[in-house]
């Protein structure tokens, strides 16, 4: 019988998991029995896909607002701080501020606009053009920002987040200056000490800090980059893709991931005989067309994978054949033509017009993209994806 599915998505139910417990096992065991009671085999080449956070919570990975606190303090000691392009989030970015706030004698707030670096707006771009504001050139006091905007809240969070943030630097009895700036170079007027909250620019950023004059430049993947007072850590990302735990706390991006995915492989192949892909999953790499949010506020797709899922797709458009290459065959006769040019299709199609439109994107991001999107950040309670027939085609 012709084969009638391609690609199918499970999101996996898995308890609860905490501090201590065996992640290897729980995903392992969650695979197998999901497919018993499903009622299909696990084969070659499926794919799982386990997210960040459970991993984090298993590792006990989390800070407090004090241990944050800490860092800060070592590093900037009684310095003025410039606290640059954070993203606008309560669940993301806020406790963080907290500890940084709780650290510092004063800072100086800049937030990019009219967007942060993900998308979220603090006004519409259409109301610079009224205004005649240039977001790349002007630069706003809080006051002129005010005169020329008033307030405005965020689409989905409704939260003034310029108020918002300035509340949560003042309940330390912190002394709060918030200007705005889309020019990184803009805070050392008011500070050479600036903490650069941006995730996938920061390294130009403090590149461009440092050669300005720039004292003592960080970024927030030097915070907690080790242990403070027995705190969890990220050697990698510091606080970089960390999310609200509780008032008091954040769960950090989880560390150590390689073995991880590789045992999670290792205990599947013992048990099943197959070998399956494995990889550890953050935010996908997606754009919301409504709020204009770019989804990606951890630092990477994916912090560790199994090596078959290195590389981009190498596939090619079908509807191209369908429409040029095979324009003067039709039924049975064009699905073998194209059945048989698949299977002879070079190995790297980069830059052939018969790829054009296959999204050449990475695998961990795409496959991340797609576990984020049926996983979500809700109550689904599934944060185990089993993925089968992703490296199928139209041959299979």
């Amino acid at each position: 019988m012709e084969r009638m599915v391609g690609t199918v998505v499970r999101g996996l139910r898995a308890p609860i998991i905490n501090k201590g417990d065996d992640i290897t096992e729980i995903v392992v065991n969650t695979v197998l029995k999901a497919s018993e009671i499903g009622g299909y085999s696990i084969n070659d080449k499926d794919i799982v896909t386990v997210t960040e956070s459970v991993v984090a919570r298993a590792q006990g990975n989390y800070a407090t607002i004090d241990n944050i606190a800490k860092d800060v303090s070592l590093k900037f000691g009684e310095d003025t701080i410039g606290v640059i392009f954070p993203i606008l989030s309560r669940n993301r970015f806020a406790i963080c501020l907290r500890g940084i706030a709780k650290g510092a004698k004063k800072i100086v707030l800049m937030l990019s606009y009219p967007s942060d670096e993900v998308g979220n707006h603090l006004v519409d771009i259409d109301m610079l053009d009224e205004k005649g504001i240039n977001p790349w050139t002007d630069i706003l006091t809080e006051a002129e920002f005010r005169s020329h905007f008033g307030y405005k809240k965020h689409l989905f969070t409704g939260v003034d987040y310029i108020d918002y943030y300035k509340s949560l630097i003042e309940e330390y009895g912190v002394e709060c200056e918030v200007i705005f700036s889309n020019n990184a170079k803009t805070i050392l007027n008011y500070t050479k000490n600036v903490l650069t909250c941006d995730i996938h620019t920061r390294f130009r950023t403090k590149k461009i800090l440092k050669a300005n004059g720039g004292d003592k430049i960080y970024s927030l993947d030097d915070i907690l980059s080790a242990s403070i007072d027995s705190s969890g850590y990220n050697e990698a990302y510091g606080l970089l893709g960390s999310n609200k735990a509780t008032e008091e706390s954040v769960k950090l991006f989880p560390r150590d991931c390689q073995p991880v995915v590789n045992s999670i492989q290792a205990m599947i192949k013992e048990k099943t005989g197959k070998t399956v892909e494995v990889m550890v999953y953050g935010d996908g790499a997606f754009k919301d067309p409504v709020g204009k949010i770019w989804e990606l506020a951890d630092p990477v797709v994916s912090p560790a994978y199994t090596s078959g899922l290195e590389g981009t797709p190498n596939e090619v458009k079908l509807k191209y054949l369908a429409d040029n290459n095979f324009a003067d065959l039709k039924g049975e006769e064009l699905k073998n033509a194209i059945s048989e040019y698949i299977m002879n299709k070079e190995s790297d199609l980069v830059g052939a017009m018969e790829s054009q439109g296959t999204t050449p994107r990475q695998l961990t991001d795409l496959i991340g993209s797609l576990s984020d999107l049926t996983s979500g950040s809700g109550d689904k309670g599934t944060p185990i994806i089993y993925i089968q027939g992703y490296f199928d085609n139209y041959t299979k």
